[in-house]
């Protein structure tokens, strides 16, 4: 019997925890809803380092967040009240709005971004 009421308490105090969690990230998903006029957003699984939530605002501006379980972004994505998506494709993903940072970080000098510093377009 002490085994149960040890399990519940650490039980009950996990569940607590992940509460708190998932409202501290609604407040960081309301928050970029409020900057970018609205927002939208999609669950990404990552495995055990968590759940990536993707967030897209109504501007075009984009961020995420990374939640340490499924549960806990499921329950901050409902807690906040954005629209959420099954994946990240067709009228969502149009949405998103990339400028010159993402350029060079993503794509750099492959497919003519600013070239990265001392690449092979620096080598004169």
């Amino acid at each position: 019997m002490a085994e149960t009421a040890e399990t519940q308490q650490v039980d009950g105090r996990q569940a607590a925890r992940a509460e708190r969690r998932a409202a501290r990230l609604a407040k960081q998903i309301g928050a970029f809803a409020k900057a970018h006029g609205g927002a939208e957003g999609q669950l990404a699984y990552l495995g055990q380092a968590g759940t990536r939530v993707v967030l897209v605002g109504e501007d075009g501006g984009w961020g995420d967040l990374v939640a340490p379980s499924y549960a806990v972004a499921e329950s901050a994505a409902q807690k906040s009240g954005i629209t959420m998506h099954e994946s990240f494709d067709g009228e969502f993903a149009a949405k998103v709005r990339t400028g010159p940072y993402e350029w060079t970080r993503m794509a750099g000098i492959q497919v003519g971004g600013p070239a990265n510093v001392g690449g092979p377009a620096d080598r004169g």
